[in-house]
């Protein structure tokens, strides 16, 4: 891989939200990988799911190369452990967590960012002031909207939103959805829980880029409008902004697995 780090700062803030009693969410990040988990399932064992799923992922920074499949073996290693956790305490059957990030990866021995998600957490790029969702949301709201049968400013308020059909705590889990390209400067990336995407229109999330340069004042705004805008979930963002640096390759590789293996059936994010 090419030498030279792009010039990096983050931002990460969470929130429980107005209305939760517990925060599910996990955001880490570590080197160059940044993640965040949403957890779901009872007796606090979404925050076990989240834990457990953001922290195998950014072991991954302990590597000194990390390609597009390392990444997607990790999050299956995330799985597994979840998986094993609930055989080993009863208490914990039936949860699980999205989960949805970054990472730095080899692709032809230049570095491309690797984006990469399975349910319905998200990450967005904002390049040149526009913000744009990366990540495609594994729920039934969105096979929805992608049908053309809702408006995406419908699916922020329908009832179903909370069902996702891909997650992890599922053997098998489904498929990984990663989407690899190279670093541009100027570049950011918001990796979010649904408890800011479902409060905060992307234009607002724009426009708050857009007033706060600086990733940890960004990550922060972008938490605090999202609790005032209803907080009705655990609010959690991380901001990763790339400062400046030449690209190595211009050539864009999309990597997405386009089939839901999972059809329609759903898990709901009580």
């Amino acid at each position: 891989m090419s030498s030279g780090l792009p010039a990096i700062t983050v931002g990460l803030a969470t929130d429980v939200g107005r209305v939760r009693q517990h925060n599910e969410d996990a955001a880490l990040t570590s080197g160059t990988v940044y993640v965040v988990a949403d957890g779901m399932g009872g007796h606090a064992a979404g925050e076990v799911a989240s834990r457990i799923a953001a922290e195998t992922v950014v072991e991954l920074a302990a590597r000194p190369v990390v390609h597009v499949g390392d990444v997607v073996a990790q999050v299956e290693e995330a799985n597994r452990r979840i998986l094993a956790s609930a055989a080993r305490h009863p208490e914990q059957t039936g949860m699980g967590t999205t989960v949805a990030g970054l990472a730095l990866v080899s692709v032809g021995g230049s570095r491309h960012w690797a984006v990469f998600n399975i349910g319905d957490s998200r990450v967005y790029r904002c390049l040149d002031g526009q913000l744009s969702q990366v990540t495609v949301d594994h729920s039934e709201v969105w096979e929805l909207v992608e049908r053309g049968l809702i408006t995406p400013e419908q699916a922020q308020r329908h009832p179903g939103r909370n069902v996702v059909t891909r997650s992890l705590g599922r053997d098998p889990m489904g498929v990984v959805d990663t989407w690899v390209f190279p670093p541009y400067p100027g570049e950011v990336f918001v990796i979010c829980s649904d408890g800011l995407s479902n409060e905060l229109a992307r234009e607002e999330m724009e426009a708050v880029l857009a007033d706060h340069p600086d990733a940890e004042e960004a990550a922060a705004e972008l938490v605090r409008r999202g609790v005032a805008a209803g907080g009705r979930d655990n609010v959690t963002a991380i901001v990763v902004a790339v400062q400046g640096q030449d690209a190595d390759s211009d050539v864009d590789e999309d990597t997405t697995p386009r089939e839901n293996v999972n059809g329609s059936s759903g898990e709901s994010r009580s």
